[in-house]
């Protein structure tokens, strides 16, 4: 059996001087890294998207795309912005090192450098880096056990990515910003895991549950947030998970959250959730129409259930651009 070597780490550096170019290339592979090299500004950022390298070494005066500007557009796209960058440049001074730290540089040093400093720093930035992998890794494994559970339904399949296309689309109508549509959209995704523990046949019931078998239903926000709960990177998106079965009247589960003592994003997400079900095949029905959504929700509303604000704003989607104004 062929036994697989890990792969070597790369970096990217970005410096026009080439004797500073080929000592880093020289110390960096010695250190066993794969190293790129660009001259300017554009053509890091080429690389980088070619190559997408483990770390960058960046100077800050270089031609065409400044390094200032490179560091701000690799740290502003979701793509790149966890990608570490070591700002080394001859520039000396306070307000340099503060604006690179501004733009999301996470080392900063300067000409003349000592090797073994910039290998030291490389081998921290990318120890940090790979518990980050990790992280983002045990995330993706939750994820796909979440389209794993819905996906053993035909009922449920596709279940959450339409109810996150249905609370963004809300979400942005009502006006939110862009960092609370990211909540809102992976809250939408896992608000369902604890569903990993109710029975198929309780889940698939053609049926009207009996009481126990609706108090295991019942387990599963709670259920799910105990799975997320132990991921620092996804815990923005427990209240999601546990209260999407909240009602405005405190009769919901598991907290009995009334009102606006339910986050505004939870409240979204419930409006989403149940416009979904009512407009989905179940077990036990056939699809609702839009009409029929409407005035189920319209009156589950009225009854203490959804809130009628976030109902109401639900409706007027494709009304036009201008939010709707939504109480906190």
């Amino acid at each position: 059996m062929t036994i697989q070597q890990p792969l070597r780490r790369s970096v990217l550096v970005v410096d026009d001087d080439p004797s500073i170019s080929k000592l880093l290339r020289i110390v960096l592979e010695d250190e066993g890294y794969q190293v790129v090299v660009a001259a300017d500004g554009r053509i890091a950022l080429d690389r980088v998207a070619e190559h997408r390298p483990d770390l960058v070494i960046l100077d800050i005066d270089i031609p065409h795309v400044g390094g200032f500007e490179v560091c701000r557009q690799l740290k502003l796209a979701s793509e790149t912005c966890l990608l570490p960058i070591l700002v080394l440049t001859g520039t000396e001074s306070a307000d340099a090192r503060l604006r690179a730290w501004n733009l999301g540089a996470d080392e900063f040093l300067t000409k003349p450098f000592q090797t073994f400093e910039i290998t030291a720093r490389c081998r921290s930035l990318l120890r940090r880096q790979e518990l980050v992998e990790a992280l983002d890794s045990a995330e993706s494994v939750v994820y796909t056990l979440a389209r794993v559970i819905e996906g053993k339904s035909p009922h449920t399949h596709g279940h959450s990515d339409r109810v996150a296309r249905y609370a963004t689309s809300l979400a942005e109508r009502i006006g939110l910003d862009s960092t609370e549509l990211d909540v809102l959209r992976r809250g939408a995704i896992l608000h369902d895991i604890g569903k990993i523990s109710i029975p198929d046949a309780i889940l698939n019931k053609p049926g009207r549950l009996t009481d126990e078998e609706f108090d295991v239903v019942r387990r599963h926000p709670a259920d799910g947030a105990r799975i997320v709960e132990p991921l620092r990177s996804a815990r923005d998106v427990l209240p999601l998970i546990r209260w999407h079965h909240e009602r405005m009247d405190g009769k919901g589960y598991p907290d009995g959250l009334i009102g606006h003592s339910i986050p505004l994003l939870v409240r979204i997400l419930a409006v989403a959730d149940v416009y979904d079900a009512l407009a989905s095949d179940r077990p036990y029905r056939r699809p609702m129409s839009r009409q029929q959504c409407r005035d189920v929700m319209t009156a589950d509303a009225l009854g203490g259930g959804l809130d009628p604000e976030v109902v109401l704003a639900s409706f007027e989607i494709v009304a036009g651009p201008t939010p709707v104004p939504v109480p906190l």
